[in-house]
């Protein structure tokens, strides 16, 4: 079994990468961390384990990593946890910076650990049997534009994200935006010049030129009406129009699966993960550019 260390205290914390990583039957948690001492003992309650009042403290009684908290602190609780051999459950967006993603980046490959960045849809069974029917259409040329609408409404309805600081102060684009590239990047390809624009109530548009000549389009918001919450995921090219089947399984299932992966790649030594950090790296680039390009009103190259 893989002994985790669990870092975050709040419901993703608690709902998904806990209530999975307790009930997987080759991991073991032995303990939690959080920035409320009082969550993080309560959580350790919940599933039997110490609470620690000390980050490295726990990397040290652990194998590997889980991290269900603000970006920026999870890429510093990252680094720390790769240099000190640990492999990495992450959780997406990799970072709020290319800079700090690139030293996440930096300290897994220098340590060899095994990483996963946690982008949920990917890890659900129909979404990864489409990205693979459609893999060699894809490699073919055959897509020539996606499209995504993503509208959710944490801060209307009653979510338990609702009450999330990093998401209400960097919104739709670094958390619903990692979701969509998740997507759109193994299908389309790798991006090669970003737009972007606000629109009412926290909405953003992103417009983006794959490698290739492929573009796609992304309308995303945290902050929707309710009536109007929507997800779909469309792609156009020479062979018709295909749409993304998503799958009801749960984020803890999901968690479950993306626990599986790691501990694959742990047992049989391989570091080349779909999501690792290094894709997670480059979904925080194109972040970055999206948010230079609204700012700026004008279209990010990216190299």
């Amino acid at each position: 079994m893989l002994r985790f260390g669990l870092f975050g205290t709040g419901h993703w914390a608690i709902e998904t990468h806990g209530k999975a990583l307790h009930a997987h039957p080759d991991a073991e948690l032995v303990g939690v961390w959080g920035r409320n001492p009082e969550r993080a003992s309560a959580l350790a309650e919940r599933y039997g384990v110490p609470a620690y009042a000390d980050v490295d403290a726990l990397i040290e009684q652990c194998e590997a990593i889980a991290v269900a908290l603000p970006p920026d602190i999870q890429a510093d609780i990252a680094v720390r946890a790769a240099r000190a051999g640990r492999h990495l459950l992450l959780d997406k967006p990799l970072a709020l910076s290319v800079a700090d993603a690139d030293r996440v980046v930096t300290a897994a490959e220098e340590s060899g650990v095994a990483s996963v960045v946690f982008f949920t849809q990917r890890f659900q069974p129909n979404v990864t049997a489409f990205l693979a029917a459609t893999a060699a259409t894809a490699a073919a040329g055959g897509w020539q534009h996606g499209r995504t609408t993503a509208f959710a409404s944490i801060f209307q309805d009653g979510s338990p994200y609702g009450g999330s600081l990093w998401r209400r102060e960097h919104g739709a684009l670094w958390d619903i935006a990692p979701h969509a590239l998740s997507i759109l990047l193994p299908v389309l390809g790798r991006v090669t010049q970003v737009a972007a624009m606000d629109g009412p109530s926290g909405m953003v548009h992103l417009l983006l030129t794959h490698e290739g000549g492929a573009t796609s389009s992304a309308s995303l918001s945290l902050d929707a009406p309710t009536e109007s919450m929507a997800r779909e995921f469309v792609f156009y090219g020479e062979n018709g129009i295909e749409n993304v089947p998503f799958g009801e399984n749960d984020a803890a299932t999901a968690f479950g699966v993306a626990i599986d992966q790691l501990v694959e790649q742990v047992r049989a030594g391989t570091r080349d993960h779909r999501c690792d950090v290094r894709f997670g790296r480059e979904v925080v680039a194109i972040l970055a550019a999206a948010e230079t390009a609204r700012t700026e009103s004008r279209t990010i190259p990216l190299p």
